[in-house]
């Protein structure tokens, strides 16, 4: 079954796709990734997106408006990426998370918008959707979801081994005597943050780290940021731009004389920092890393340096593109669903028990479900 997945991350830069070839033998599965690509947002599309988030104030005619428009979006890229192949059987879009609900130490619910139907009438083929949701109603976090590819790609490896996604927000599974997953805290969000609202370079990040290199790390500054109450938190546990955003920078540097070159020189700090300790803490000897934030320089070296005894290396090395994992997880997922099968670990996410996730729009003709599948134990990409 080929199956097409699509995500927009925390970064919310452009839409991620990958086509997968899965193929099944009694739960084994094998994935040849046909065709990867990452789109960027219509600029003004995103400016609009981005006006809307939190902690912005926005109207349900701006939210309608948005979903349509970015499931557009994601359908104009679903079309032109099954063209690419000769078609796919079906898709799973996880969309555009504009907002998670933590109260305290459980997630409440849960938004991810970009319209299904949209990609459905442009594919013609099944869309699953709005994965996230099913989890939270059983009790988890909804997150991280990339625990149930992370295992799976770790499993049977020597040792505590873990694997770490830098996109907007920093996320780790772990992998030992037993699995655990969890959001540890900003990776990329506030410095994009900060490099969008000076328009300091006009790809919406810091590139090559080219702006905190000529900054210095503003110590008091840090140990302020490190004293959020969230690292503290037990896993499992999640959080978004809900928490970290532009005016949680704004209050933290309120009153203080730090030029911009340092405050992105320390925010950058800030996520070798918190995810240095967490991979300590877990005793973790083997580190596969991806999203964003393992294209910056600072981030890599930094964590190389304070973590000498660990075997820090890109997910290539388990056979997921760094940029494209999370969309492997989302074609992954889709397969899952349409088989019958959890795509989630509760131990990851905190959940009762394991949850088919998502919801399915049906494509052109009718929904045929193939013959369900009891598990997946294992699977190989390549």
């Amino acid at each position: 079954m080929r199956v097409l997945g699509l995500l927009s991350g925390t970064s919310h830069d452009g839409i991620d796709v990958v086509v997968v070839d899965f193929q099944e033998t009694a739960g084994a599965l094998r994935g040849s990734v046909l065709h990867e690509d990452s789109v960027p947002y219509d600029p003004d599309l995103r400016s609009r997106l981005v006006a809307a988030l939190p902690p912005a104030s926005t109207t349900f005619a701006e939210v309608c408006e948005l979903d349509t428009l970015i499931g557009q979006a994601f359908a104009r890229v679903a079309a032109d990426a099954a063209a690419a192949v000769g078609g796919v059987d079906a898709v799973c879009t996880h969309g555009q998370t504009v907002y998670h609900w933590v109260d305290g130490d459980h997630a409440r619910g849960t938004l991810q918008i970009g319209q299904p139907a949209w990609i459905a009438e442009a594919v013609g083929a099944p869309v699953v959707s709005d994965v996230r949701i099913r989890d939270i109603a059983a009790g988890g976090h909804g997150a991280p979801l990339v625990s149930f590819l992370d295992e799976l790609l770790l499993r049977g490896r020597p040792g505590v081994t873990a694997a770490l996604n830098l996109g907007g927000i920093a996320n780790m599974t772990v992998v030992g005597d037993q699995v655990s997953a969890y959001d540890i805290g900003p990776a990329n969000a506030l410095v994009d943050a900060v490099i969008v609202a000076e328009e300091l370079d006009p790809r919406g990040y810091d590139t090559d780290a080219s702006v905190a290199r000529t900054g210095a790390v503003d110590q008091e500054l840090l140990a302020a940021l490190l004293a959020d109450p969230y690292y503290a938190l037990p896993a499992p546990k999640s959080t978004g731009k809900e928490h970290f955003h532009l005016d949680y920078v704004r209050a933290h540097t309120a009153g203080r004389e730090i030029a911009t070159r340092d405050l992105v020189r320390t925010l950058t700090e800030l996520t070798v920092q918190t995810v240095a300790r967490d991979v300590r803490s877990a005793g973790v000897g083997f580190l596969a890393v991806s999203g964003g934030g393992c294209h910056n320089p600072l981030i890599m070296d930094g964590l190389r340096t304070a973590l000498p005894e660990v075997d820090v290396v890109l997910a290539d090395e388990l056979g997921a593109s760094v940029d494209s994992k999370e969309a492997i997880l989302f074609a992954l997922i889709g397969w899952c669903t349409m088989h019958g099968v959890a795509a989630v670990l509760p131990a990851a996410t905190g959940a009762r028990e394991p949850r088919i996730l998502g919801t399915i729009t049906p494509g052109a003709g009718l929904l045929r479900m193939p013959e369900p599948v009891e598990a997946v134990v294992s699977l190989v990409l390549s």
